[in-house]
């Protein structure tokens, strides 16, 4: 647990445990924090399903807590606070971590 919470735990590692139902963080996951962050996903690729993209902005009114939850994202992704399941979670919907940088 303290080599995934530092990112720092190999990729096939991640998945091995992952399929055999591990959990990561068990304060947590009583709290069904997972079950909010599985839902936020699921939503996130809903709004990707309609709209082509996952730049969801926090002044859309239909979706402003779907957006305030992609901008922490962001933000715990240049911290270097995201874990690496939720990065490949979100990398392999086309996720954009940086807005400026991405291409025209």
């Amino acid at each position: 647990r303290k080599l995934y919470k530092k990112n720092a735990l190999n990729p096939d590692r991640i998945q091995q445990l992952n399929s055999i139902g591990f959990i990561w963080d068990p304060r947590n996951q009583s709290k069904g924090i997972s079950l909010k962050v599985k839902n936020r996903f699921d939503e996130l690729c809903a709004f990707k399903e309609q709209n082509g993209h996952c730049n969801v902005s926090t002044y859309d009114e239909q979706n402003t807590s779907l957006g305030q939850w992609v901008n922490h994202q962001r933000v715990f992704y240049k911290k270097n606070t995201l874990s690496s399941d939720r990065i490949q979670q979100l990398n392999s919907i086309g996720f954009i971590w940086d807005l400026r940088n991405q291409s025209k």
